[in-house]
């Protein structure tokens, strides 16, 4: 690049533009997620998760490490020299110590030598600008890809916190796994537990199992045969370590409270049968029981709504006392009492009644059990709609979802437009659904968020254009998300009335928020658009050029 041109190109970025805007879209989207304040890691593995969902190709790490590593030309000091600056460097401090955080919980898909040239440079700016956060981090990722290996490394810690750390361990004393300080084991304590462990394991061995043997064809040696059998158990137990601990990264990139939910094999589901869990460590769904405090009360919450389900009249705000039961469930146990109490088979008028009293309970239900009670009453009675649904079940559904925003979005938003048999009276609902003036702003966003997580079809056209007619409040990197997508499938629906719509409701009602580069994914969506509202739509476009 000649000087002039470089000069020119650095004052530009100067003047505002973001260190990362010549990069590609998903790199683009990455860098703006970890701009997000302390979360900005998490929503990082959500702009990750997303791009995998969309079914395209996997994020390309080499080219992404190896533009945080190219130097460009940047304005530095008042007399405006230039100088040359990897992109790493030009990030502001807390992005970079996002990124460190996201590198390290993605390490094992990263190219090696790529990361080692982003660690090299970090670890120069350190020296020249010490960050205490940022060496930890490059020291435990530079741990991890083997880098000074031999010998003893030193501990990323500080001596305050390894400290605090050691008298933490010491209170701990033996009551967990890996927090003891090391000790010096006593070698006829180590066999006598040994024999121990080896008796036990022995006892909970259904069948015998075929021991080694030497090439004499002889038995291998006790200890020989303890450490085989110690070696393949460690072995699995890391592999489940290792399932759990991709699981909460997965949850964590939704946000808020999704790996509180999330971590439940019910409340996870996402399809529309109702949770059952499998098998677990802890053995089969099927040995699950009920309280017995609980379970004695099934067959007076079975009258209860038995009576309920008669008619409106004799309608009652204030919960029966059983209900409060409900607190002392799990929710697989939840899960349990909602099939026994039938409330898939319960009229409208009967759902309605049983809304208004968990609407009523005190304290709330938490996030888990709520999203298992909104599975049962709502995902196969929505489903299975053949006609518009009546005013009842749209009453029942609109107030519970007022209240349980994340449950509803969980558990039926997200499947109903993705089921397969999602039709004109499951849109109908949900469109109405959105529109609801009692909604508030919030509960509004949690339905976006839901949406953009998602994979589209002709019914999400519909429901989003309902939503964003609401003048819904975006973030200027949901915001961004949200026009990527559309003007995706504006290419890839280009024949879709209600895929034109929506393209128009967000032109009109968001003109103010699109960017430059926005408008040209727009103008390139629109060359191949074919319905009846292209006119409309070049105008609207011509419109937001003005």
């Amino acid at each position: 690049m000649a000087a002039p041109d470089a000069a020119a190109a650095a004052a530009a970025e100067g003047a505002g533009s973001a260190p990362w805007a010549r990069l590609e879209a998903p790199a683009r989207l990455l860098l703006q997620a970890l701009q997000a304040g302390p979360e900005g890691a998490r929503r990082g593995l959500g702009v990750l998760r997303a791009l995998r969902r969309r079914g395209g190709e996997p994020f390309c790490w080499g080219g992404f490490l190896e533009a945080l590593c190219r130097e460009e030309p940047v304005v530095q000091g008042p007399d405006g020299r230039l100088e040359l600056k990897p992109l790493l460097l030009r990030l502001p401090q807390l992005c970079q110590r996002n990124l460190m955080t996201l590198l390290m919980a993605v390490r094992p898909s990263l190219p090696e030598s790529g990361l080692l040239s982003v660690l090299q440079i970090a670890r120069q700016d350190c020296v020249s600008d010490p960050d205490a956060w940022l060496q930890a981090l490059g020291e435990l990722l530079r741990r991890d890809v083997g880098v000074g290996a031999s010998g003893q490394a030193p501990s990323p810690l500080s001596d305050s916190c390894q400290k605090q750390l050691q008298g933490l361990c010491g209170r701990l004393g033996h009551g967990g796994r890996r927090l003891t300080l090391p000790q010096a084991p006593d070698p006829k304590e180590k066999e006598e537990e040994e024999d121990r462990d080896s008796q036990q394991r022995g006892k909970r061995r259904k069948e015998p199992e075929e021991e080694p043997a030497t090439s004499d064809g002889e038995k291998a040696p006790k200890r020989l045969r303890y450490s085989e059998r110690e070696e393949e158990e460690d072995k699995e137990e890391e592999e489940e370590e290792g399932g759990s601990e991709h699981e909460s990264l997965e949850s964590l990139a939704d946000g808020g409270v999704v790996a509180l939910v999330e971590s439940h094999p019910v409340v996870g589901a996402e399809s529309g049968e109702a949770g059952r869990s499998t098998e677990d460590a802890r053995g089969p769904a099927l040995s699950l029981e009920l309280p017995k405090a609980v379970q004695d009360q099934v067959p007076r919450l079975q009258q209860l709504l038995k009576t309920s389900g008669k008619g409106l009249e004799g309608f009652e705000d204030a919960p029966p006392v059983e209900l409060q039961l409900l607190h002392e469930c799990s929710p697989d146990q939840v899960d349990l009492l909602c099939a026994q109490l039938q409330l898939p088979q319960l009229s409208d008028t009967g759902v309605l009644q049983l809304c208004t009293w968990l609407l009523a309970l005190s304290p709330d239900l938490s996030l888990s059990n709520a999203t298992v009670l909104t599975r049962s009453l709502f995902l196969g009675r929505i489903l299975s709609l053949t006609s518009s649904a009546s005013r009842l079940l749209t009453a029942a559904l609109t107030a519970f979802c007022a209240k349980y925003t994340y449950p509803f979005c969980r558990a039926l938003l997200g499947p109903v437009l993705q089921a397969s048999g999602t039709g004109l009276a499951q849109t109908e609902l949900l469109c109405c659904l959105v529109k609801d003036k009692s909604l508030e702003p919030a509960t509004r966003v949690l339905m976006l968020e839901q949406i953009l997580d998602l994979p589209w079809k002709e019914e999400t056209f519909l429901v989003l254009q309902s939503l964003l007619e609401q003048q819904v409040a975006m973030t200027p990197e949901k915001f961004s998300v949200l026009m990527e997508k559309l003007c995706k499938e504006g290419l890839a629906a280009p024949a879709s009335m209600a895929c034109a719509k929506l393209m128009l409701t967000v032109m009109t009602k968001y003109q103010a928020s699109i960017t430059e580069t926005q408008k040209l994914g727009l103008a390139t969506a629109l060359e191949s658009n074919t319905t009846f509202l292209r006119k409309s739509l070049q105008a609207a476009l011509r419109h937001l050029a003005s």
